[in-house]
């Protein structure tokens, strides 16, 4: 991208630009486990598959700052696993996914966690149930879904105009 005359001094180029930074992901996810994670809404959630029933997910999620757990079904039927203090494999498996995509340093930071070194995030979170509302992260990742149906074409799509297509790195 080249100079921006409005960028401050204070403020590096790309961050008054009309484009979006991407970071790549830290390393390759296995969308089959967990197809959907996103830090937003002051939690880290989205959405896991079940590893008992093909046709069952679970949207979880751990709040920023009181690290408040939530795990339950597509149909908001609690998740058996999730205790008090208890991290179940739902959760789990959607934080050592965030890792991969944005790094523990960027998850730590956004949770407000600190965690030492050799250690996993899940065993630094000291939170309880806290019921997360389930359909709104359910319904963003069904909306994702829908734009993996559209057929390849160069045409921008209206709702996707953020989005950095073909911005160099």
């Amino acid at each position: 991208m080249g100079s921006n005359p409005s960028a401050t001094p204070e403020e590096p180029a790309w961050e008054s630009a009309s484009v979006v930074r991407v970071l790549p992901a830290v390393a390759p996810r296995k969308l089959n486990k967990v197809p959907f994670v996103e830090l937003a809404d002051g939690r880290l959630q989205g959405v896991v598959s079940s590893g008992s029933d093909i046709s069952r997910v679970y949207v979880a999620s751990v709040t920023t700052g009181t690290h408040g757990l939530s795990c339950s079904t597509n149909n908001n039927r609690p998740c058996g696993g999730l205790n008090q203090g208890w991290v179940c494999k739902h959760l789990d498996a959607l934080i050592e996914e965030a890792v991969l995509q944005y790094g523990q340093d960027r998850v730590a930071r956004f949770l407000r966690v600190e965690v030492p070194e050799g250690t996993r995030l899940a065993h630094c979170l000291n939170g309880t149930r806290d019921p997360a509302p389930a359909a709104v992260v359910f319904s963003r990742f069904l909306r994702h879904l829908t734009y993996l149906e559209l057929p390849g074409s160069t045409t921008p799509i209206p709702e996707l105009h953020w989005f950095p297509a073909g911005v160099g790195r």
